[in-house]
């Protein structure tokens, strides 16, 4: 059983496709935070696409747990944050701040979507080996069974750029 987590409009095939909100008609809504509809052990694997940076830094790392005990044992959580480390080095690079807002502080469309915390790998590596992942790695969008979805998995600056722009999402694995 594999999980796709805050949805929102993009719907996965092969998926459960959960939500909060309603009005992106997802497989179902839920808190993604309790997931109260799931066992321990029984999920394969989990998808969290620009989703974790939208709870608090004093809550995430319980999201985190969650997720951990949902899964199986060898069971994978796929993970795709803004990546503060690359959104640091274009504001270094001369790239205006109000380019890389989003990334920092969310679309603000809607109550859910405004950031609450920000990761690079080492951060959030030691973050999932405290909560018992293993295997923490790098991930590659082309590589990847959804990768045919366009997300934000594949947020690159200049826009849209995946020959010649910079990849801005930090995408990580892990395993139960």
């Amino acid at each position: 059983m594999k999980l796709h987590l805050g949805c929102g409009n993009k719907k996965l095939e092969g998926f459960i496709n959960i939500d909060i909100r309603e009005d992106v008609n997802p497989d179902a809504i839920d808190d993604i935070a309790n997931l109260n509809t799931y066992t321990q052990n029984s999920i394969d694997l989990i998808y969290v696409c620009h989703v974790l940076e939208h709870f608090g830094r004093h809550e995430y790392l319980d999201v985190l747990k969650k997720w951990y005990s949902i899964l199986k044992l060898g069971g994978t959580l796929r993970l795709s944050v803004p990546d503060l480390e690359a959104v640091f080095l274009k504001y270094k690079e001369g790239v205006s701040l109000r380019s890389l807002m989003g990334f920092l502080y969310g679309g603000q469309t809607y109550p859910e979507n405004y950031h609450y915390i920000g990761f690079d790998f080492k951060t959030l590596q030691e973050d999932l080996e405290s909560v018992g992942f293993k295997a923490i790695q790098k991930w590659d969008w082309k590589l990847v069974d959804h990768g045919q979805t366009d997300d934000y998995s594949q947020s690159y600056l200049p826009h849209m750029d995946k020959e010649h722009g910079d990849l801005m999402s930090l995408n990580i694995e892990a395993t139960k």
